[in-house]
């Protein structure tokens, strides 16, 4: 049976980064962009498009695990939205069955909740002080500068309001496909403050977790 870790993370909290250094130390298959890369060549829709659907929040707001028995007159944009989000589904499903894996973000902690041997993990920053608060906006501001593209030039203000924003688009996916509340502790085995942490010094001893 393989052995399946799945990450939920915030934007800016180094979710990424730590599931590529943990499939890295304990020799397991990563998955993040890819599974964009293999929607779009299964929809004949580019990524750029794929990726427009799958980060931001749905165009319709009802859950949709409970199964309606009713579906918007005549909706382009909603069954394309579905379609994806199926073959997403589909996709992370064969990855996992595939190998001992770790797979980062879109829904794969609800879409493998019935896979035996599976371990939650979400990458949060936040803290329950508002000076505390502050600190946490920092370093999540100081992670992506450093992690995003060198031509993008954003001020601390406009930076802080798209970490804001892509969290809140996260929270309404994930809502809107599982039923849950995103970030919520009780859907995850382990949840991890990154703030002010080095994440590449923490990642061996979680990795003693899976030996």
């Amino acid at each position: 049976m393989n052995r399946i870790i799945t990450i939920g993370r915030e934007f800016g909290s180094g979710g990424r980064e730590f599931g590529r250094r943990l499939a890295e130390e304990l020799g397991f298959a990563y998955y993040d962009q890819e599974i964009i890369s293999e929607i779009a060549k299964r929809t004949s829709l580019s990524e750029q498009y794929v990726e427009a659907i799958v980060e931001h929040q749905p165009s319709f707001s009802f859950p949709i695990h409970i199964g309606r028995s009713f579906y918007p007159a005549v909706n382009p944009a909603f069954e394309q939205t579905m379609a994806v989000y199926q073959e997403q589904a589909r996709i992370i499903t064969q990855m996992a069955a595939k190998s001992n894996c770790v797979i980062v973000g879109r829904c794969a902690d609800y879409i493998l909740k019935d896979c035996p041997d599976k371990f939650d993990f979400f990458i949060y920053g936040s803290m329950p002080y508002r000076t505390q608060q502050v600190a946490d906006m920092e370093s999540k501001i100081k992670r992506c500068r450093e992690k995003g593209p060198e031509d993008e030039k954003l001020t601390d203000k406009e930076l802080k309001q798209k970490i804001t924003g892509i969290d809140k688009k996260r929270a309404k996916y994930y809502e809107v496909y599982t039923g849950h509340a995103w970030g919520d502790k009780l859907n995850f085995d382990l949840c991890i403050n990154t703030t002010q942490t080095v994440i590449k010094e923490i990642v061996p001893a979680i990795a003693r977790l899976f030996v």
